[in-house]
């Protein structure tokens, strides 16, 4: 730990010479760092310096030593104050304790007196550093981009169902900063080009390199979309919103141009907006824009004029025969989201002009969605009589019905593909739940660890755990934990120290820190009964 910084603001000379020079600051691990003869000279000082001590005293010309620790208290909270005062009073004393200053001495001051006094605040000063640390610890410990209670906030955040008021409610206790003058959204999505398997451990890296460049920014919060997306919420005012909207998407274009591996990748860019009102509807022009990966699938970056442009295009009437092409609904069907099936079959027709009315193009359309459909399943490992009489029946008789139809084969053909995915899920996380059931107790447990284990992508273990037990991976090894340590803790002579050790904890002090943060009370408490859980 660095030395800590003192600083003296004391009207007497003599007084401020003698405290100066009587303490050796560098044996007890202080450094001196200024000193000044009135709170209205020592400000700027204190300012600047940033000490993490301030000896002050009470009474002193232009600026007593209340106002003036008040100031410094407002200011620099974790600069904590010694005052002296050559009064017994109980009215100075009250309100220095208002003030929460950490010592109170009375003068004259001693050379031992003030050595205890800096030497006991030197502890909390250290303890609450400590407490950092773990808090630090603890939240890379959790990856706070993976909290399920985050996921959830911003599902609920998008979807609108939150006034004003509940927002900033609901984001206070996550400890999210939402206050800014204006907001945008860009959703992202990595995927391995082939062999998901041989380079799920590769892609989840790059994710974590991404999304931890992203966290460093105050103006970018990032949450899970869903399984294969990320949401980057950019925070910033009007006019450099389109500046901070292109550095997310730098962020995110280098990072992925530096993959050393087939990768697919796509951001898409929402509709800025001046109000927390407004984000529902800058979430769903991301979310149109992202829709267009299937239509577009060479252009990684999607925005809203885009699509307003391509819709312009549409409205001539010229067909574009590539729109037609089969490998775009194959395409949808092996990585698109029921939700964009609309926007998918809106844009897919939209392209072709006037060509379905012919009889003969609307064979050819509705045998390749079938075709196409069944291809992608069968790619996907289901089998085609899996799948088949599911469909819906052919109808030729007017052009209107193609899009109806092709809706309805999209539909059924993502239902049958996310139910597969629901057994495939269902088992990753069962072997993980096993996994962690005999590992718990290791230290060296992590997410990574157990998606190595079992096979999987990180990133897609954290999405379907969190997604099947309504926590994450972190918070439910956490909760098994605690359970554990709360049964020793009963039913047992061990000492705490033990107790760590035993459900995965090298560090007693740290895992005293995670009981009392997760369990409300010490382990201490706990064993006395102070706190039932």
């Amino acid at each position: 730990m660095e030395p800590i910084k003192v600083f003296i603001t004391e009207d007497e000379s003599i007084v401020r010479e003698g405290l100066r020079d009587m303490i050796p600051w560098e044996q007890y691990g202080f450094v001196f760092s200024g000193e000044a003869s009135d709170g209205e000279m020592a400000l700027p000082m204190v300012r600047r310096i940033k000490p993490d001590i301030l000896i002050t005293d009470i009474k002193m010309p232009f600026m007593d030593g209340l106002v003036f620790s008040r100031l410094v208290s407002r200011e620099l909270p974790r600069t904590k104050i010694i005052i002296l005062s050559g009064y017994d009073d109980f009215e100075y004393a009250r309100q220095a304790i208002e003030l929460h200053v950490d010592q109170y001495l009375l003068k004259p001051i001693t050379k031992a007196s003030m050595i205890q006094a800096l030497e006991l605040t030197k502890k909390h000063i250290e303890e609450e550093q400590e407490q950092q640390d773990f808090l630090r610890h603890y939240s890379r410990e959790s990856q706070a981009y993976e909290h399920y209670a985050r996921r959830v906030f911003f599902e609920r955040l998008v979807s609108g169902e939150m006034r004003v008021p509940e927002i900033f409610e609901q984001a206070s206790r996550l400890e999210i900063e939402l206050d800014a003058g204006c907001y945008n959204i860009v959703l992202f999505t990595l995927q391995s080009k082939d062999n998901a398997a041989v380079y799920s451990e590769k892609l989840s890296l790059l994710q974590d390199s991404l999304i931890q460049e992203l966290l460093q920014s105050p103006d970018f919060l990032v949450f899970r979309g869903s399984v294969l997306s990320y949401a980057v919420l950019i925070k910033g005012t009007p006019e450099y919103m389109d500046a901070l909207t292109r550095r997310c998407l730098s962020v995110i274009e280098s990072h992925c141009a530096r993959a050393d591996f087939p990768l697919e990748w796509y951001a898409a860019v929402g509709v800025s907006t001046v109000r927390l009102s407004g984000l529902p509807q800058c979430y769903a022009a991301a979310g149109h824009a992202l829709a267009y990966r299937h239509l577009l699938p060479r252009s990684h970056v999607l925005t809203a004029d885009m699509v307003i442009r391509s819709g312009e295009t549409e409205s001539c009437g010229a067909a574009d025969s590539g729109a037609a092409d089969p490998m775009l609904i194959r395409r949808f069907l092996l990585k698109g989201l029921e939700s964009e099936i609309g926007d998918f079959v809106s844009e897919y027709f939209g392209t072709l002009g006037d060509a379905p009315g012919s009889l003969m193009f609307r064979h050819y359309l509705l045998l390749s969605a079938r075709i196409s459909a069944l291809s992608a399943m069968e790619e996907l490992g289901l089998s085609r009589a899996s799948v088949a009489p599911r469909l819906p029946a052919p109808e030729l008789d007017a052009a209107e019905e193609l899009p109806r139809y092709l809706t309805e084969v999209l539909r059924v053909c993502i239902a049958a593909r996310d139910e597969e995915t629901q057994k495939q899920s269902s088992w990753i996380v069962e072997s993980a739940l096993e996994y962690i059931d005999r590992h718990y107790a290791d230290e060296s447990i992590s997410l990574n660890v157990v998606a190595r284990a079992i096979n999987v992508s990180t990133n897609y273990l954290s999405a379907v755990f969190s997604q099947k037990m309504g926590l994450s991976f972190v918070e439910y090894l956490t909760q098994k934990r605690m359970t554990r340590a709360k049964q020793l803790l009963r039913q047992s002579r061990k000492r705490t120290g033990e107790i760590a050790a035993e459900v995965g904890y090298k560090d007693p002090r740290y895992f005293s820190f995670v009981f009392k943060k997760t369990q409300g009370c010490t382990p201490r408490e706990y064993r006395g009964g102070e706190q039932e859980r």
